[in-house]
């Protein structure tokens, strides 16, 4: 059987992958750690039964876990904020009905590496009081500027230097050093297990040891992942009470379903690049699979869920051959919570902190700033002002702005592109060639109503757009009014291909 040859292997690694990486971003998310959990279990088990992709794995996304830590602060309470996730889920359902699965080519590639590099800056941010030993949550509450505010920031300083741990910060540095190595091209003939899980299985392995030796250097309670032995029991369920009468509920419900539209296409654009048998993935009912994934996880009081482009790798890596593999992963995550909680309760945070740090990392890379600065200003300014606008306020409207500066790039360069004027002599006289291009737009109407004034007194004029694919009625009005009016400038005008307007009943 396939399943026991290669998806049931690859399930297994799959799920050493996604563990940590759900309690860690259900951490960085400011939600209960078993709901990160409970999201993979969800991604695992119900997506892949109703997604068409047969190699993609769905989870909590750390590209989430800002507007989610931000939704959950904002609206006071877990159980109102899965509302958010349940809306976020039905708009990702319509998306798929509506068969708008191509929305996310609708966004310019600046402005979504700008988003991800500015979550990566969030993320890491958030991270670094944990790997410290810092156990209190509500340091990195205020949003990402306001913690610099002079006294803000002296204040939670003062307090994070007062609880710093030693033997958190050794679990970190392990932890980084054991990331970095891993991560060496060098290093991956000798990688037998996913370096998250040597991440988390080394800071026990360690907190055992300082426990033992002294201590001053073990952890607290506090310092290490709590998951209840009855966690069926201490799950959280959605408050359908203010469902219709919170509008900032539906708000950040859109928001993530919005988000978690884009990076689940974006991830199955990337995974099924990686299928070696070139099986395409039908969008439309992926976003209907990752819609009802989601309205699950609020249903059942889990984060939202992502198809997640390092779980996909890791699958393609291990040789998954169906989604039979997505499937086991999260019955084997179903399992780890059923019957070992008090494994995963004793990986420390600081263990989780790191890998999000290397996580947080990857997503905003100095060499991705490097990249974007040559692809000249067209790409590096909405990619830059996207970070800014986002750090400075929240995604929503980081993106918004970002969106609106590349628009502005695409309309310049639209201004330039659609026609080309050349100018020669016959006997004295200028004569004067435009030559329109394959589309002319009302966006064309300005510069080209500039052109032709420019056009000197006993003159000729050719306009040709014989080769156009599209010309705005908007341009035909403003040629049609000229040739009728340059006489009076003893400008010849000749038109090539192009339809003359009744401008007469235009007021």
């Amino acid at each position: 059987m396939l399943w026991l040859k290669y998806d049931l292997p690859a399930g297994i690694s799959v799920f050493l992958v996604a563990l940590p990486l759900c309690l860690g971003i259900a951490l960085a998310s400011g939600a209960p750690l078993y709901a990160g959990l409970l999201s993979g279990i969800i991604g695992g088990i119900v997506v892949s039964l109703i997604s068409g992709s047969q190699l993609a794995v769905s989870g909590p996304a750390a590209g989430l876990s800002t507007v989610v830590a931000a939704s959950i602060i904002s609206l006071g309470d877990y159980k109102i904020f899965l509302l958010t996730v349940i809306i976020a889920g039905l708009f990702q359902v319509v998306l798929g009905l509506l068969k708008l699965g191509a929305i996310a080519n609708y966004f310019p590639s600046s402005v979504i590496k700008g988003m991800l590099a500015a979550i990566g800056i969030i993320l890491v941010s958030k991270q670094i009081p944990l790997a410290l030993g810092y156990d209190k949550p509500d340091f990195w509450r205020a949003s990402f500027m306001r913690i610099f505010s002079s006294e803000n920031f002296s204040e939670k300083f003062h307090g994070l230097s007062d609880n710093t741990t030693l033997g958190a910060i050794i679990i970190s540095l392990l932890s980084l050093l054991i990331m970095f190595i891993l991560q060496q091209p060098s290093a991956k003939k000798f990688k037998v297990l996913p370096a998250p899980l040597l991440v988390v299985a080394a800071g026990i392995i360690t907190n055992i040891i300082l426990s033992r030796l002294t201590s001053v250097y073990s952890l607290k309670h506090t310092q290490l992942v709590n998951i209840p032995s009855d966690i069926f029991s201490k799950i959280s369920f959605p408050d359908f009470s203010t469902f219709f009468s919170n509008a900032e509920i539906w708000k950040d419900g859109v928001i993530i379903g919005l988000l978690a539209t884009l990076e689940t296409l974006l991830c199955i654009e990337a995974v099924d690049k990686l299928d070696r048998h070139n099986r395409i993935t039908p969008v439309n009912r992926e976003l209907i699979a990752q819609g009802i994934g989601n309205m699950a996880c609020g249903l059942l009081g889990a984060i939202p869920i992502t198809a997640v482009v390092v779980r996909g790798s890791a699958n393609v890596d291990a040789g998954a051959r169906t989604k039979l593999s997505s499937f086991t992963h999260g019955l084997f995550l179903f399992l780890a919570v059923l019957l070992i909680p008090f494994v995963l309760s004793m990986i420390p945070y600081a263990s989780l902190a790191a890998i999000l740090l290397v996580t947080g990392f990857n997503l905003t890379k100095p060499k991705l700033y490097i990249n974007m600065w040559s692809l000249g200003w067209k790409q590096f300014i909405p990619f830059i002002i996207t970070i800014a606008v986002i750090l400075a306020t929240d995604l929503l409207k980081g993106v918004s702005i970002g969106l609106l500066i590349s628009t502005y790039f695409i309309v310049r360069n639209n201004f330039k592109a659609e026609y080309k004027i050349t100018k020669t002599f016959s006997d004295d006289t200028e004569i004067f060639y435009i030559k329109l291009n394959s589309n002319v737009t009302f966006l064309n109407k300005v510069n080209l109503r500039k052109a032709l004034d420019k056009i000197p007194e006993y003159s000729e004029l050719t306009i040709d757009g014989s080769e156009c694919n599209f010309i705005d009625y908007d341009i035909l009005e403003i040629i049609s009014e000229y040739e009728n009016k340059a006489y009076d400038r003893d400008i010849k005008v000749n038109l090539k291909g192009i339809q003359k307007v009744n401008i007469t009943a235009v007021h």
